[in-house]
């Protein structure tokens, strides 16, 4: 099949049939569109001239570029040009996977960063609870913290699913729905913004059913969801470096200090694999660690 409808045909997979992000469709563009240049340097036009030699040409020219691509980038390309000539053999176009023998980068094991609880409670009492659009940014800030939510997920909650009482309905990557608690803190917090301040940001705009909205009644953006936790860590004068995701990072870091058990977190975070959730298991190892090392007489 030509290059070009060959790419089509699986973005339109990933959109349609799997639900996946607008995110994850940009990515898988992205790349496919350097894998599509690439080959077309190369004089190659059809799938059908695409060989394992030609794969690990193309990810040997990669991996030797200069400056060399980061390895979480490298193996992200990899993995969309597997995806996609895997759907190729899956849907007969080719009779052959060509990525088969095709290993990813070996990754560097990054813990993720958590707050400490004192951080998170500094950070949860940033925004002025006398201004609206304060009222507003705690109540994101509070429901981030109890979900463990991404970002993603937060911005795109709609009024309805808060109408279950006690739990959120999240909907997270591949569009799979999941049920998390929301506690009571978050619960006033998300209250107190829809009935102080969401029906007059709701009147300056569009008629939407978005739970977080912006100034002008417009849907919250991911971006300036991130301006407000930006905002909030300055105001907490909270140094150490704090992104959409580092309320998630905490999140999971404190219950497994707690003892919840890494499968509960699994189901709370929504991830696949528990071995995604198990790196958060070494944040708490060290912490014990820590602890034993300044506690126990012997430790030193």
């Amino acid at each position: 099949m030509q290059l070009d409808r060959a790419i089509d045909a699986y973005l339109r997979h990933v959109t349609i049939e799997r639900g996946l992000s607008e995110h994850s469709i940009a990515a898988y563009r992205r790349d496919l569109a350097g894998y599509r240049e690439w080959l077309g340097e190369q004089g190659i036009g059809d799938t059908a001239e695409i060989t394992p030699a030609v794969v690990q040409a193309f990810v040997a020219d990669r991996a030797g570029a200069v400056p060399p691509p980061a390895a979480t980038s490298l193996a992200r390309l990899q993995s969309s040009v597997r995806s996609w000539h895997r759907f190729l053999a899956r849907e007969e176009i080719e009779p052959d996977d060509p990525t088969g023998r095709i290993r990813p980068p070996k990754m560097p094991r990054r813990l993720p960063k958590a707050l400490t609880i004192d951080q998170v409670e500094r950070l949860l009492d940033a925004p002025s609870a006398d201004e609206p659009l304060g009222l507003r940014d705690r109540a994101l800030l509070e429901l981030l913290y109890a979900t463990g939510a991404r970002i993603s997920e937060a911005v795109a909650l709609d009024v309805d699913d808060l109408s279950h009482g006690d739990v959120l309905r999240l909907r997270g990557k591949g569009d799979k729905e999941r049920i998390v608690p929301l506690g009571s803190y978050a619960r006033a917090a998300v209250d107190a913004y829809l009935t102080r301040v969401r029906p007059d940001l709701a009147a300056k705009g569009r008629a939407s059913a978005r739970l977080f909205l912006g100034a002008r009644g417009a849907p919250l953006s991911r971006q300036s969801a991130w301006l407000i936790i930006r905002a909030a860590a300055e105001r907490a004068q909270i140094t150490a470096e704090v992104s959409p995701h580092t309320l998630r990072h905490s999140f999971a870091t404190h219950l497994l200090q707690g003892g919840a058990d890494v499968r509960v977190v699994q189901e709370l975070l929504g991830h696949a694999s528990v071995a995604t959730t198990q790196i958060y298991t070494h944040v708490s190892v060290d912490t014990l660690r820590d602890v034993y090392a300044t506690s126990h007489p012997r430790a030193r």
